[in-house]
């Protein structure tokens, strides 16, 4: 049976991260250090070559799918986009963490949004028809391999629901420009909405 491989790759750097704010739907775009990081990541080590790039809505994917894929053969997939997070959006984590509300939000569950946010729940949802649709995309174009571009938290999110063997999310933290291949084939992901995890990337020379 006919196997694809997906490599999901998390975006560069952006300012948000290097001001320490709080950056999920909001714009950020790629800093002068995630360039220069990027860069030597793609010097030093391999990034596979695929058959199509698949890239969150928000420009610092994009701006990375761009640098590690210019042929241009990107499809944006809006469901892959960063989590919500509601009021504190451009927030500097200095400023909320000692707020009722982010405490709550921190005690974590699949129903627990951050005020005026979007949950892990709606998020989970969106990500798996995210991936459905790159899925049979792959399937019927006849594309044995492709790039994801997206989130931190959203690759982890994917690997912890959605990967075997299965771990938790802190398990599948991934550095800028960083990410996890996977295996699916169709009768993994039509009967149980899963793959199989391979391993990190990007490779060694």
């Amino acid at each position: 049976m006919k196997g694809y491989r997906i490599h999901f790759i998390r975006h560069a750097l952006c300012e948000a991260n290097e001001e320490g704010r709080y950056v999920g739907i909001t714009e950020s775009p790629v800093s002068a250090n995630g360039r220069r990081e990027l860069s030597e990541k793609a010097s030093r080590y391999v990034y596979p070559e695929v058959d199509k790039v698949y890239v969150s809505p928000l420009k610092r994917c994009i701006a990375t799918a761009a640098f590690l894929y210019p042929e241009g053969y990107a499809r944006v997939v809006p469901e892959l986009r960063e989590m919500n997070f509601g009021d504190f959006e451009g927030r500097l984590l200095t400023d909320i963490r000692d707020t009722p509300e982010y405490k709550a939000f921190m005690k974590g569950g699949l129903d627990n949004p951050p005020p005026n946010g979007e949950s892990l729940r709606h998020v989970v949802q969106r990500c798996f028809e995210g991936l459905d649709f790159i899925v049979n995309d792959m399937m019927k174009n006849g594309y044995g391999s492709a790039a994801v571009v997206t989130h931190g938290g959203i690759i982890m999110n994917m690997m912890s629901c959605f990967g075997l063997p299965k771990y938790s999310p802190n398990d599948f933290a991934c550095d800028f420009g960083e990410g996890y291949t996977v295996l699916v084939t169709a009768q993994m992901w039509q009967q149980s909405g899963a793959f199989e995890i391979l391993g990190a990337l990007p490779y060694e020379k």
